[in-house]
């Protein structure tokens, strides 16, 4: 089985919703995504958690505030890309709110 790693964007805006959002709020948020962690099973590797603040680190030693608006990452394994990509199909992040978008890449072994 290869493995894959899920990113998942979505808008400063909602981010910053989502840090307002009740404790009740956020656990009916989350009950989509467990939904889906169930519908695949012990393809899932790594359930992951929200990422916030990202930083880059540049050659000449100075950093900038990521652009990139990564939210959280997933690991999955699967056979192929198209097996990955099939389990991301009806993604509840898809569904969150608008700009919200999954990358998947798959890993290389060194």
């Amino acid at each position: 089985m290869k493995k894959f790693i899920v990113l998942y964007h979505a808008p400063a805006e909602a981010m910053e919703a989502m840090a307002s959002a009740t404790e009740e709020q956020k656990m009916e948020g989350m009950k989509p995504w467990f939904a889906w962690k169930e519908s695949i099973g012990d393809a899932l590797v790594d359930f992951g958690s929200p990422l916030m603040g990202g930083t880059r680190l540049l050659p000449d030693g100075s950093t900038q505030t990521s652009s990139k608006e990564v939210t959280g990452y997933s690991i999955i394994q699967a056979t192929d890309i198209e097996e990955a990509k099939g389990m991301l199909k009806g993604h509840p992040h898809l569904a969150w709110t608008g700009g919200c978008d999954i990358e998947v890449h798959e890993t290389v072994a060194m």
